[in-house]
């Protein structure tokens, strides 16, 4: 039986890092994993130096980033290339968390041939819809948007960027992260979460040409695990997009599993995650046989 490799896909603002405790987790499953950091993320991401404490928040708010310009066509050149390299050892999974969606979405789209299966996370998978016109509809009204908005800082037409400032005194804006992300845990563990994150996210999310197409997403088998706790992107909103997936290809809906946790509690407490993530790739496996 030829295992497959499960190819991790981080959301916004996060890096290759955030999978860490899942990976180890999964391999006391023995499922074999690999991280993948779109670009601008992970090592080739910027700190500015403005984003030390004490913090300039007018370097900070003013410094270049490298994520600038980049797209959504870069994202899914880089997953591809990873994805042609898996490949090369049998059956390919792949993951994707977030925002990380709509990269493995456009992906799809354009190379369905490297994927043998695909799993969203409480993840983009857009249909009816680009991803950021989501945000207004009825499933996300509950969502506390003004959260977001002022942890942004800096001008995102002039940095050409998305800009967070995860690393500030305010303790209304940090505890509405925590309640919006991770209510599910610790505050040590939020805290250690957020040091994780990079400041920086592209603009792109894709746009029209980038939603699921029925002849190549839609052949690929994929599972949509819900996030049960999540208030990022509410149960209401994944089990739309999982509606919209199965009404354009109904011979090929999503296997529907669901995680009690919030966006991010199954990444900082990965057991669960990772025992029904082994049972994925155990059926993968036997179906490439």
């Amino acid at each position: 039986m030829t295992q497959p490799t499960l190819i991790l896909v981080h959301g916004a603002f996060a890096t290759s890092f955030s999978f860490a405790p899942l990976q180890a987790e999964l391999a006391f499953h023995g499922v074999r994993s690999a991280a993948i950091d779109l670009p601008g993320h992970g090592f080739a991401a910027t700190f500015p130096h403005g984003y030390q404490a004490p913090q300039d928040l007018a370097e900070f708010t003013s410094a270049p980033g490298s994520i600038r310009g980049v797209t959504m066509d870069d994202n899914v050149q880089a997953l591809a290339e990873a994805l042609t390299r898996a490949k090369d050892s049998g059956p390919v999974i792949i993951l994707a968390h977030s925002r990380g969606g709509a990269t493995v979405t456009a992906l799809a789209n354009d190379r369905p041939e490297l994927i043998d299966h695909m799993v969203y996370v409480s993840a983009w998978a857009p249909v009816s819809l680009p991803v950021a016109d989501y945000g207004a509809e009825p499933e996300m009204e509950e969502v506390d948007d003004a959260t977001l908005a002022r942890a942004l800082c800096g001008d995102p037409g002039e940095l050409g960027l998305l800009r967070c400032n995860f690393r500030q005194a305010d303790t209304d804006v940090l505890n509405g992260v925590k309640e919006l992300f991770c209510a599910d845990v610790s505050d040590d563990e939020f805290r250690i979460f957020l040091n994780s994150l990079q400041p920086d996210e592209n603009l792109d999310a894709g746009g029209t040409e980038h939603r699921a197409q029925a002849g190549t997403w839609g052949m690929i088998p994929r599972t949509f695990v819900r996030l049960g706790e999540d208030r990022s992107i509410p149960t209401a909103m994944q089990d739309r997009l999982i509606r919209e997936g199965d009404a354009l290809t109904p011979d090929n809906p999503y296997r529907v599993r669901t995680l009690a946790s919030s966006h991010v509690g199954w990444l900082i407490r990965p057991a669960e995650a990772a025992a029904q993530l082994a049972q994925i790739a155990a059926e993968v496996a036997a179906e490439s046989d």
